[in-house]
């Protein structure tokens, strides 16, 4: 931690009804904490002293769901999200084949959930040879590989997708077709510096098939520069609580300590996604006909949903439960209740009223990502006709006293918090009105869910700030054009613990 005198900051007022000073004031930050904001501060000796220009100053941004590895590697993907056939896939991997001849093809981003049939492994055998295939969709949820990558990963044969526990199990063995250079330290740092560039300053990461180990390796690499928040999944549980971490604790222990590194929750999967159509319901899809379960299903049965929150509790751990479904969300508060487990729901896609209304009475938080509802507002239409109202209900949630938490889920939506809040505001990412805009959320109201519950800031805060080139909260004719504000936003200065770690002068 160091400190930081900024010059000139305008206050962004993050809670309604908040005042602030009319005029500029200068910020203090003394290891790691605002201990005077004013006019004409004196700068202590041997601190660093910046000009904020008048600009806007807000605490700093969090996402709250990434996958860091993935998100990490996604640049050196074939990018598959503008494709909308398989026919157009087959293409695809067939000129990546001749272009790249001999390097294992990984696709990202294909959204299978509005095709009209199902693909083979067959089909892609047949334009791809002994080349090793892996196309992951755009939720993370299924990969369709051919037979060489399914023999190379350990996996059985078979002329279908692989899907949820299975495909989450094979991710991390990747690493075994095309190396680790796209998560080396130097590759993190980029994405880390990027993340920086946006006003982010921390995230929480739900990488796949990681461990503590992982984290504690780049942090001394210098993939440093923002806080990390790591999370553990069923298989790395047990280590954790052997070593004693509870949620919030630094990962690096006495006399390393550094409390921008620390233990997150536990990451559960208890349902599937939209697009692989595995998004546990209580109804059945539109289009049941074609899936093994008309409804999806839960990834594992109630009783280990419950052992698991039970376990991870007991050990001073939070449980952030991934829940896409209404029949998943209400299974998984059920099981909030039953063990007095703490924590959030991930993703809340589909949700009854009345378990919006428990959600908010057992102070679970909504760990939400509105950029999704960009990509999956016409599959939605498709596939949940009869239930759109209920679909990314944010106005529900904060208006019940739901705690919100915006994030990306990058890479299914991009690592980009000015997106996400945009989309919360506006619910549209083209020329059509916004998709049941009853639903939508102010521009402060993004902002306080996206600063990790930091107030206005004031003596006392986090170190942690963002110097804006215009102000997030100017006065807008509409919602549109409040969230043209946001998508258009530039970083000016970011601040981690009292370190610049952003400038773009």
């Amino acid at each position: 931690m160091t400190s930081l005198l900024l010059r000139d900051a305008r206050l962004v007022p993050v809670e309604a009804g908040h005042r602030v000073p009319d005029a500029p004031v200068d910020v203090l930050v003394e290891h790691g904490t605002v201990t005077a904001v004013g006019p004409g501060l004196a700068r202590p000796d041997g601190v660093e002293e910046v000009d904020g220009g008048g600009r806007w100053l807000v605490p700093g941004l969090w996402d709250a769901h990434v996958h860091m590895a993935q998100w990490t590697l996604a640049s050196q993907r074939l990018d598959l999200a503008a494709v909308r056939t398989p026919e157009e896939i087959l293409a695809r991997v067939t000129e990546w084949i001749a272009d790249y001849p001999g390097f294992p093809v990984i696709g990202w981003g294909h959204r299978s959930g509005a095709w009209e049939r199902d693909v083979t492994v067959s089909e892609l055998d047949a334009v791809s040879g002994d080349t090793a295939v892996v196309l992951i969709s755009g939720d993370g949820h299924h990969a369709w590989l051919n037979t060489t990558a399914l023999m190379h990963l350990a996996m059985p044969v078979r002329d279908s997708v692989v899907r949820e526990t299975e495909w989450f199990a094979a991710y991390p063995r990747l690493a075994t077709l095309v190396g680790n250079d796209g998560t080396s330290p130097e590759a993190y740092r980029r994405t880390l510096d990027h993340a920086a560039s946006m006003g982010i300053v921390g995230f929480t990461d739900f990488e796949f098939g990681a461990s503590r180990a992982d984290w504690l390796e780049r942090w001394s690499q210098g993939c440093d520069t923002l806080r990390v928040r790591w999370a553990t999944y069923a298989d790395t549980l047990e280590d954790v609580i052997a070593a004693g971490l509870r949620t919030g604790d630094p990962l690096l222990g006495p006399p390393l300590g550094d409390d921008r590194l620390t233990m997150g929750p536990l990451k559960i999967i208890s349902d599937g996604s939209l697009n692989t159509r595995t998004a546990w319901c209580c109804q059945p899809y539109a289009d049941a006909h074609r899936l093994e379960y008309p409804a999806g299903q839960p990834n594992q049965p109630p009783e280990e949903l419950r052992r698991l929150l039970a376990r991870a509790h007991g050990a001073g751990l939070e449980i952030a439960t991934h829940a896409i479904g209404d029949a998943a969300v209400a299974d998984a508060l059920a099981a909030y209740a039953e063990t007095g487990a703490r924590g959030s729901i991930e993703h809340a896609q589909l949700v009854g009223r009345d378990d919006v209304r428990r959600m908010a009475g057992l102070g679970i938080r909504g760990s939400v990502q509105p950029a999704h509802l960009l990509d999956d507002r016409d599959l939605t239409e498709k596939v949940w006709p009869d239930r759109t109202e209920r679909c990314f209900a944010f106005r529900w949630m904060l208006d019940d006293g739901v705690t919100l938490a915006l994030g990306s889920d990058a890479p299914v939506s991009p690592l980009d918090p000015w997106l996400a809040m945009a989309a919360a505001v506006h619910r549209s990412a083209d020329e059509r009105e916004a998709w049941h805009g009853e639903q939508a959320l102010t521009a402060r109201e993004t902002l306080a869910a996206s600063v990790d519950g930091q107030p206005t800031v004031a003596v006392g805060s986090r170190g942690d700030l963002v110097l804006l080139d215009a102000d997030p909260l100017a006065p807008a004719a509409s919602a549109a054009d409040a969230a043209t504000v946001l998508r258009n936003m530039s970083v000016a200065l970011t601040v981690v613990a009292g370190r610049v770690v952003h400038h773009s002068a």
